[in-house]
């Protein structure tokens, strides 16, 4: 009955660690998502080099800027000639085209009314003449984003719900077992504290073994996925093992103290005959 208890315990515990490891590479997605958004700073054509020395140190200093490129009016021209085909250089017999920055956002500025205010503080800028962006592709990524989000949460609440129910259930079915012990315990003066101890100590002991089991064999999923299949199911990074191996270890351990009270209770107040009839 141990061995079975812990075994149904852990394979629950292994759908939430699955579950955290979903929570993690959607997260890292979505951020990797939002850090590609490049805002396009264009200078103007009276902008020298001290210019731009001065928006280098601009961006360096901004807290919403994760990384940006110089784009110097030679280079522009040149991915232009690459990517069209033609110079217009030889028929206008200038270069067209002005220095400029790409500059890449950090996540929780990558929505649109953060960009519009970041948009409007670079437009002030007197050697600044316009900033780019895909307005398009933001809206539909911050739409996209939130939709992603509520049925996460979603699909997350109602999977964390059934694994509630089945860590209870199977722990309540283990001290339905010893019923008669407990009412044995209280007849001979043992009090609800006494009677609950031993089976609370017995399940904390069994949510940990239970852990440990789902976090090998997470282990052993993530490697074969890793080495076998090329997929990595989620960055690896002390953060992100740690959130995946305390959440395993503290649900285990809440919900089999959870269980262990309200079963040993529910036996400590029922009268013996009625422990007959179920």
């Amino acid at each position: 009955m141990y061995l079975t208890t812990t075994i149904s315990v852990a394979l629950v515990l292994f759908l939430i660690g699955l579950q955290c490891i979903v929570l993690l590479s959607t997260h890292t997605l979505i951020t990797q998502i939002k850090e590609n958004l490049a805002l396009t700073v264009v200078m103007t054509e009276e902008a020298d080099s001290s210019h731009v020395d001065r928006l280098t140190s601009y961006f360096e200093r901004m807290p919403y800027c994760h990384h940006f490129d110089y784009i110097s009016k030679e280079q522009a021209l040149e991915e232009h000639i690459q990517l069209l085909g033609e110079d217009p250089e030889k028929f206008l017999g200038y270069n067209p085209l002005t220095d400029a920055f790409e500059v890449h956002l950090n996540a929780e500025y990558a929505q649109s009314d953060s960009i519009e205010a970041i948009r409007a503080s670079l437009i002030d800028l007197p050697f600044v003449d316009e900033v780019l962006y895909q307005q398009n592709v933001v809206e539909v990524l911050d739409k996209g984003i939130s939709e992603v989000s509520v049925a996460l949460i979603v699909v997350g609440a109602i999977l964390l719900l059934m694994s509630l129910a089945l860590i209870t259930n199977t722990i309540r079915l283990h001290i339905y077992s010893k019923r008669f012990l407990i009412n044995t315990m209280r007849l001979v003066g043992a009090t609800p504290w006494v009677i609950r101890a031993p089976f609370i100590r017995r399940n904390l002991r069994l949510g940990i073994e239970a852990s440990a089991l789902a976090l090998i064999a997470l282990a052993g999923a993530f490697y074969y996925c890793y080495a076998r299949m090329g997929i990595m199911l989620f960055p690896i990074t002390w953060q992100n093992i740690a959130f995946v191996v305390l959440a395993v270890i503290l649900v285990g351990e809440l919900i089999a103290f959870a269980a262990s009270m309200f079963a040993t209770d529910k036996y400590i107040r029922m009268k013996i005959d009625t422990m007959y009839e179920i």
